[in-house]
Parts: structure tokens; C-alpha cells; sequence
């Protein structure tokens, strides 16, 4: 028989030390954490998730990948643990709301902000397109490809389901921004056949009063105006026109922005001769260079060269910055077609780069250089519970 006359000190356990006990094991929740649960049932659009929480946590379909996702079994498996990001608070029923797209997408941008950071090329299929660009997925991300970015002349349209490579422009985050370029990935690709004090052959795309656009095998450099002749030019209309096939030499090459720099006036035998006998250039254009090559070596070797005009000289003269454009592209979401600004330029050439030259400085010598174009990318549209756009459905 058991004894009724049992104190709380001889049973060791009050109901005092029962409710502490219970208090100690009640966990709190909030939006944010990411917790381990196991999953316990699986339901036709959404699966049960036991996190120790006094209901059952639940994570319904659109929550499980920020990959498409027809059925819960594609990403989960009954009596599996992993981890969940506690997405909402508690409803009427005591109940949680999981997600793990949400880790998915903080994992993503971490990790496209770590190949931006190492300069990587990515490779990436365009799933649709507009007429202000293409669109991608990149680590489940969607990224934008403005027009102007997209190096080839297939139509954009035509685009779709092609695996093109890609280089970061733009990883923002906060403002939910990732824009890529297949064009510097191109120029990046191009640049690693090139050298300084190389002659190649390219073509007139484009012509801006700051100097001629030159086509060599699919990527545009800038011959400046100030490296056509040691003579003076008034524009660069008076000497080239739009399709001539001219010869070349590269001056600078600048992967990190992708740019080309090119000179007619380092292979004059004379001064003007560029004006005055073209044919003559081109003629002498492999021995100038190979002169030109010569006093690069002496210079770092340090030794004295002849006295030569270095090639990244700029006159004096006030350089015009090329126009920046600013495109309205819509929301990548909606896909909706709108004429973008940088239109104008393909019908100068699809690979063509805008350049934009930068102003020499007072006794400064400054290689002219390649514009950049900013676009203005929209972000795509949020999902209904505040999902930032990149997240693919």
C-alpha cells in the first residue's frame, strides 16, 4: 500500500519543478530562424514537419525549392531531417509555416556573390527573352541580360533554350539586382588570343565624334581619335567610314572592363600618314608594330628607347564622354516587350561596345577606353508572400 503521508521533499519532484521543467523545454519560435525538423507526413501540397514545437510546423509546396516543384516527394521523404527557415509566426492553431526556398535563396546569392568576387564566367541557358533582353537562371537565381549585352546577330528570339557564357555585371541583393553580359564574356575569351603590339584586321561598326568603333572577330574596340594619326583630325568621318576594313594595332587590353584599345598612328612610317596614304600604312603596318614591340621590351627592361609618342597618349583637346544610356527595361516577371534605348546600337553592330572616353588629365596620360552601358533593370515581380523576385517559382 502505498503511503498517502509522502512529502513533496520525499517524492523530490513538485509540481512547481514540473512546470520549470516544462517552461525549460518549451522553445521559442520566431520568423527568421532556421531550425531542424523531421518530416513526419507527407500531404498532397504540403508536408507536416515535426521542429519540437508543441503543433506541427507546416511547409506547403511553393516553399520547398526556389526551383519549380509539382509534387512534395520531388523534395522531401518521410522520417527525413533537414533544415527549415520558420518563415511565419504562429497562426490561430498554434501552427508554423516552414520554408526552404528561403534558404535555397540565401545560399544562392551568397554564392553568386562569391563568383562575382573570383571574376568567374558562367554558363547559363536563356529560358525567354524580350525586346529589352534575355533572361536566365543562375544558382536558381533569374538574371537579366540586357540587349545590349547579348554579342551575336541571331535574333533574340531565336535565343531561347541556347546555353550562352556569362559574366556578372550587377549582384545586388537588397535590390534584388542580377544582371549578366555575354559580351565581356566574349571580349574576356577574344582578349585571352590577343597581345599589345598585335595587328589585326577588323572592321568600321561605328563612328561617334571621339573616335571609330572597330569589329575584330566578333568584339569592338575603340580606335580614339587621337591614335588615327599623329597629324591633326577634325572627326573621324573624314578618314574612315562605316564597313571600311581597316588594319589595326592593339594598344591595351583591359579584361576586367572589357575593353580594347586600337592605333592607326603607331604604324605611320611618316607622321599623317594615315591622311595621306593609307595604303602605305597597311603596307608597313607588321614592321611599324614589330618597332612598337621593341620599345615596349626596352621600356621594361629600362632601358632608353628612341623617343616615341606613347601609345596611350590623348591630345590635349577636351574629350566628349560617350552618352551613358539608361534603359527601361520591365519587370523580367512579365516579360512584357519595350523598346529599349540601347536599341539604337544594333544597328551598328550587335557586338559593338559603347566606349566611353575618359577626359585626359592635366599632364596625364590616359588610355582612351571603352564606354560602359548602365542599364536600368527592374526587379521581377514579388511573390504573395513577399518572396524578393529572383526566387524562380
Amino acid at each position: 500500500m502505498v503511503n498517502q503521508n509522502l512529502t513533496a521533499t520525499e517524492i523530490g519532484f513538485t509540481h512547481e519543478d514540473f512546470a520549470a521543467l516544462l517552461d525549460k523545454y518549451d522553445y521559442h519560435f520566431s520568423p527568421g530562424d532556421v531550425v531542424p525538423g523531421t518530416v513526419f507526413s507527407i500531404e498532397p501540397r504540403g508536408a507536416l514537419i515535426d521542429i519540437g514545437a508543441k503543433t506541427a510546423a507546416y511547409i506547403p509546396i511553393q516553399e520547398m525549392s526556389i526551383n519549380r516543384v509539382d509534387s512534395p516527394e520531388e523534395v522531401l521523404q518521410s522520417n527525413e531531417t533537414r533544415e527549415f527557415f520558420i518563415l511565419t509566426d504562429e497562426n490561430e492553431d498554434g501552427q508554423l509555416t516552414l520554408s526552404i526556398r528561403r534558404i535555397e535563396y540565401m545560399r544562392a546569392w551568397e554564392r553568386v556573390r562569391q563568383l562575382q568576387a573570383e571574376d568567374a564566367t558562367v554558363r547559363s541557358g536563356v529560358f525567354a527573352t524580350n525586346r529589352g533582353g534575355a533572361l536566365v537562371r543562375i544558382e536558381g537565381l533569374r538574371g537579366f541580360i540586357p540587349g545590349s549585352h547579348i554579342s551575336t546577330r541571331k535574333p533574340k528570339e531565336e535565343l531561347v533554350g541556347e546555353d550562352l557564357p556569362l559574366k556578372f555585371l550587377e549582384v545586388d541583393e537588397e535590390r534584388n539586382r542580377l544582371v549578366l553580359s555575354h559580351r565581356r564574356a566574349l571580349v574576356e575569351r577574344k582578349m585571352n588570343r590577343l597581345e599589345v603590339g598585335e595587328v589585326v584586321i577588323g572592321t568600321v561598326r561605328g563612328i561617334k565624334p571621339y573616335g571609330a568603333f572597330i569589329d575584330i572577330g566578333g568584339v569592338s574596340g575603340l580606335l580614339h581619335i587621337s591614335e588615327i594619326s599623329h597629324e591633326h583630325i577634325d572627326t573621324p568621318h573624314s578618314v574612315f567610314n562605316v564597313n571600311d576594313e581597316v588594319k589595326v594595332m592593339i594598344i591595351d587590353l583591359d579584361a576586367e572592363r572589357g575593353r580594347i584599345s586600337l592605333s592607326t598612328k603607331q604604324l605611320e612610317p611618316e607622321p599623317g600618314d594615315m591622311i595621306k596614304n593609307r595604303d602605305l600604312v597597311y603596307d608597313k603596318a607588321e614592321e611599324m608594330a614589330a618597332k612598337y614591340r621593341e620599345q615596349l621590351l626596352a621600356k621594361q627592361q629600362g632601358a632608353t628607347a628612341a623617343p616615341a609618342a606613347p601609345a596611350d597618349a590623348v591630345a590635349e583637346e577636351e574629350i566628349p564622354p560617350a552618352a551613358e544610356l539608361e534603359d527601361d527595361i520591365p519587370a523580367a516577371a512579365e516579360l512584357e516587350e519595350v523598346t529599349p534605348a540601347a536599341a539604337e546600337l544594333e544597328e551598328v553592330t550587335p557586338a559593338a561596345e559603347l566606349e566611353e572616353v575618359t577626359p585626359a588629365a592635366e599632364n596625364e596620360e590616359v588610355t582612351p577606353v571603352v564606354a560602359e552601358i548602365e542599364e536600368e533593370i527592374p526587379a521581377a515581380t514579388e511573390t504573395e508572400e513577399q518572396i524578393p523576385a529572383a526566387i524562380e517559382e
